[in-house]
């Protein structure tokens, strides 16, 4: 499975300033490959890619964002905003046919590194994760490379957000299962079939730094290895 095209999500230093610029259909006139909402679905067949606005979920960003200004318009208020999210997400999880469901957020929701886990997404965004049986959650924030396992679901966090300054020199473990964290730069690779995942974690010079795969849980076979 290949996707052609680059599938982004706003983050925090989107909503720093003028977001819907981000968001305006002018810059697929100038590349038609880029697409980028604040919460969209990307079915694959195989697998649906449920894409999240988690930056609003961030209550700090609200009530003490120092010498940041966010620009709020079309989210504000937020108590709406996420409970319309969060529903219209339970929804379209419910209706998924796909063997694979994996959500894609800019925020760390498990991060033993410097952005920690994010408190509000764990409250209000996890439920709905394990509710509907989700496989993956794939976020960046953290500049670094991390795979956590939770210990009371399938649920497995990777980060992968090495690709900006790195090498903060942080860690704050959390209650997971800590599988792999490189402090660096590099990047993640993910490739599905019917039956298995595979992740690769990479350093800049395309040395690899990790390996995990795992069958799907409606796998005949359960493989879960390093």
């Amino acid at each position: 499975m290949v996707l052609s095209y680059p599938f982004s999500v706003l983050g925090n230093h989107d909503y720093r300033g003028n977001a819907l610029a981000q968001l305006s259909p002018v810059l697929r006139k100038i590349d038609d490959r880029f697409i980028c909402m604040r919460s969209f679905i990307v079915n694959a067949e195989l697998v649906d890619f449920f894409f999240v606005d988690t930056t609003p979920f961030q209550l700090e960003y609200w009530t003490h964002p120092g010498k940041h200004r966010y620009d709020w318009r079309g989210v504000a208020p937020r108590g709406n905003y996420l409970a319309n999210l969060l529903k219209d997400l339970d929804v379209a999880m419910k209706k998924s046919t796909a063997r694979w469901k994996i959500v894609v957020g800019h925020h760390t929701m498990r991060s033993v590194s410097e952005h920690r886990d994010t408190e509000e997404l764990l409250e209000l965004l996890l439920p709905v994760l394990k509710d509907n049986g989700v496989d993956f959650y794939i976020n960046g924030h953290d500049h670094c490379l991390e795979h956590i396992s939770s210990r009371d679901s399938p649920l497995q966090y990777f980060t992968s957000g090495g690709g900006s300054k790195a090498w903060r020199g942080v860690f704050h473990p959390n209650k997971d299962k800590l599988r792999f964290f490189y402090d660096g730069q590099g990047f993640m690779s993910l490739q599905l079939n019917q039956d298995q995942a595979h992740f690769i974690f990479y350093d800049v010079f395309g040395n690899i730094l990790y390996r995990w795969s795992s069958r799907h849980p409606q796998s005949s076979t359960y493989l879960d290895e390093e």
